[in-house]
């Protein structure tokens, strides 16, 4: 079968311009326009961008918004093919990730771009924009004499290639046809990187930029609000600029003098968060109107700086956290988010089971969270931007969740294995907010989207375990 078909490297501008090709594509009428307009866009977006970092923006960035755009008719008919080849105007290193890997097409024929010592020169290579005859002559060249069963295609332009085909249909391409359910596709997109929230329409392209030169002073005195005012006035301050915090169930009282645990130890309550952003812990606090400290991986110089809560890095070495949290937790309540990274997606990752053999007291926190133009995590960016990204939106929402403490026949106390525990509460967490829970990790995120493991060196080496860092 042959059928047709942010940049988040120059965030978030060049992605509004790889915005515009199909908008655009759909109103053009001859080859000479549309590979005119192509041409346009492709050198705007990936004059002097490194290559590897196209292929990166394909590979974690794009797919969200590809998925958005699968034609239902169009999709049933592809998936009931045996082989699958796309041809595309669009620069196949683009497009072939999404293609390959969540669409299931075995070969893809695009517009190849240029490269000078690893970098686009924003030119492409012979025999150019794929459109018409040379969407046809492409087909030949992959093909052979062999004639593809079915042809879909959606302008006049692709009256060539499909002609090649035994069978040929134009899908009108209508806007308003509401694109295929993401859990019908062969692979659901878990992990997704890039800034943005919404495909970049022209409209939505537009209100960004004119929002961006408001947003960022917002986004600071948010930022100023929540780091310099006492703990128990953020949640009102919160409110009062425009970030939503909804608190649901009771959470537990703070364990004091005149209010001491009923289980007779030193241990402070241990609040196990599902992770969205390093905020977590912030809005935590806010929720309960005083500040929890929390242990937490890799953060950013600029996030120690800001941070209002207390918080402490982990080593990676399970002795040396299980002592740590041991004495955090002797001092009173600590946060910890077990999933070890944030997801986007309505899934859990995998939590880690190392807090529940150091304490009993566990209360489970489902934490969601709500933006409407800018995301706030990264994993191929600077995190020092994220609570920057997150309070730049218009009006985020953080929904707090407290979950009935764990009774005690559920912890490791009556020999239940660390294990069970953590993915009891993990199910508990994820029926709570109508997730699915997984078996993915850090490891398995930063490795679909960065190409790495997720692994942070330390300068010097080895961070002494009391050392106070930012969330």
């Amino acid at each position: 079968m042959a059928s047709e078909e942010e940049s988040a490297v120059k965030e978030p501008l060049n992605l509004i311009w790889l915005s515009l090709d199909e908008r655009i594509y759909v109103k053009l009428r001859s080859d000479r326009e549309l590979r005119g307009k192509l041409h346009v866009l492709i050198f705007a977006s990936m004059a002097g961008i490194k290559v590897s970092s196209i292929e990166s923006v394909a590979r974690a960035v794009l797919p969200k918004f590809y998925a958005g755009d699968v034609h239902p008719e169009s999709w049933r008919v592809f998936s009931s093919c045996g082989k699958r080849c796309v041809l595309t105007a669009n620069p196949r290193v683009m497009v072939e990730p999404f293609l390959k890997e969540f669409l299931g097409a075995d070969m893809v024929l695009g517009t190849e771009i240029a490269s000078y010592k690893g970098r686009a020169t924003g030119l492409v290579c012979k025999p150019g924009i794929l459109v018409g005859k040379k969407k046809a002559n492409a087909l030949k060249k992959a093909f052979g004499e062999e004639k593809p069963d079915i042809g879909l295609g959606d302008r006049q332009t692709d009256a060539p290639f499909m002609a090649l085909c035994k069978e040929g249909y134009i899908v009108p391409p209508k806007l308003e046809v509401k694109s295929v359910s993401t859990d019908k596709l062969p692979k659901p997109i878990i992990f997704h990187d890039g800034r943005l929230v919404q495909k970049p329409t022209p409209l939505i392209a537009l209100l960004t930029i004119l929002w961006i030169p408001i947003a960022f002073p917002l986004a600071c005195l948010r930022i100023a609000a929540g780091s310099l005012l006492p703990m128990h006035m953020v949640y009102y301050a919160f409110w009062a600029l425009g970030v939503h915090v909804i608190i649901k169930g009771t959470p537990p009282p703070k364990v004091t003098k005149s209010n001491p645990n009923p289980n007779n130890n030193n241990s402070g309550v241990l609040f196990i968060c599902s992770h969205r952003t390093l905020l977590d812990p912030i809005f935590l606090s806010a929720a309960l109107g005083r500040p929890i400290p929390a242990v937490t991986y890799s953060v950013s110089r600029l996030s120690e700086i800001i941070s209002p809560i207390k918080t402490v890095r982990l080593s990676r070495d399970r002795a040396t956290d299980a002592a740590m949290i041991k004495k955090l937790l002797q001092e009173g309540d600590l946060a910890i988010c077990p999933e070890g990274t944030t997801c986007r997606e309505p899934f859990l990752l995998r939590f880690s089971a190392l807090f529940a053999e150091l304490t009993d007291e566990l209360v489970p926190v489902a934490m969601v969270n709500r933006m409407s133009m800018f995301h706030g995590t990264t994993a191929r960016g600077w995190k020092g931007m994220d609570p920057f990204y997150f309070f730049m939106n218009p009006s985020p929402t953080y929904e707090v969740t407290f979950l009935n403490k764990l009774p005690k026949e559920l912890t490791c106390a009556i020999g239940k294995s660390s294990h069970d525990v953590a993915n009891y509460i993990q199910r508990v967490i994820a029926a709570t907010l109508s997730y699915e829970c997984t078996g993915f990790t850090r490891k398995d995120k930063y490795r679909a989207l960065a190409g790495n493991d997720g692994v942070v060196v330390e300068k010097g080496h080895v961070l002494k375990a009391n050392k106070v860092m930012g969330c």
